[in-house]
């Protein structure tokens, strides 16, 4: 079968976007890992999958995929892509959309210029929903790595996020400490690890090596989970700049129990087919 996909990408951070509404076909993991391959697919690093919503609330079912084959819960990054891509495929003229994840009902509002304000919902400190291996939620926690104790911060923003704080984000050692903490003991379904510069109150800087995928050039909820973990620490004001190697993404959060705004750009990169 011949199947249509989008290429696109959000600061950088890439997608193969797949409209499995108007075309008839069950993505198996092995075609994941084909459309991802760099060499001999399309190349990207997810996979999104739109579908018909299985909730009548909503507008439609969002399936998410990282290069490995595996099902992951929420992708900021790709849920912006996600939401110039319905508009572009005629699939909805809502400017305001409701998506269904795994990870539970997210709202996307399309701005001017391909920006996309996403709601990422509340995040989720306690140990058991990250899932964080630990007896009782602390504001950090001390992680042995190769022989080094680390102070870590966690959180949950639809999926597990380990924060570091760094003096700078051009340190060697994140190469070094990336695939140690994401495959760490106590992350039981292993954890994107964030490594984050305080440039000043209302700007950070960030990398993240995302968990089944390495360093990507953006992480949503990534910038998400920093900038919270930033603000409950009292180092960040409500608004954040988050400055990724592939571009800026926007975050507010205004406390517990509320929900993080993430804005930023998206871009089309080219349309295809490619035999399945």
């Amino acid at each position: 079968m011949q199947l249509h996909f989008t290429k696109m990408h959000g600061a950088g951070n890439d997608f193969v976007v797949i409209d499995l509404i108007s075309q008839d076909y069950k993505l198996r993991p092995q075609d994941v890992r084909r459309l991802a391959d760099r060499h001999f697919g399309v190349g990207c690093d997810q996979v999104l999958v739109v579908e018909a919503p299985h909730n009548p609330k909503v507008d439609f079912h969002y399936r998410i995929y990282n290069a490995d084959g595996n099902e992951v819960q929420q992708c900021g990054n790709g849920a912006r892509c996600f939401a110039i891509f319905v508009r572009e495929k005629n699939l909805t003229r809502k400017r305001t959309i409701s998506v269904e994840t795994a990870a539970g009902i997210i709202e996307l509002r399309v701005l001017r210029n391909h920006e996309v304000e996403v709601d990422m919902g509340a995040p989720e400190f306690e140990p058991e929903k990250i899932p964080l291996a630990v007896a009782a939620r602390q504001q950090s926690y001390p992680l042995l790595v190769d022989s080094t104790e680390l102070e870590i911060g966690s959180v949950s923003m639809g999926n597990p996020h380990a924060i570091l704080r760094v003096e700078s984000t051009s340190g060697s050692e994140i190469e070094r400490l990336g695939p140690l903490i994401e495959s760490h003991s106590d992350f039981p379904q292993h954890v994107n690890v964030g490594f984050m510069q305080i440039v000043s109150k209302k700007e950070i800087k960030l990398r993240v090596y995302e968990r089944s995928v390495g360093e990507t050039l953006a992480c949503g909820t990534g910038a998400c989970a920093a900038v919270v973990y930033g603000i409950s620490r009292g180092w960040l004001s409500d608004s954040v700049t988050v400055a990724l190697p592939g571009g800026k993404l926007s975050v507010s959060w205004a406390g517990e129990g509320q929900s993080v705004i993430m804005t930023g750009p998206t871009a089309v990169v080219f349309d295809g087919t490619i035999k399945i």
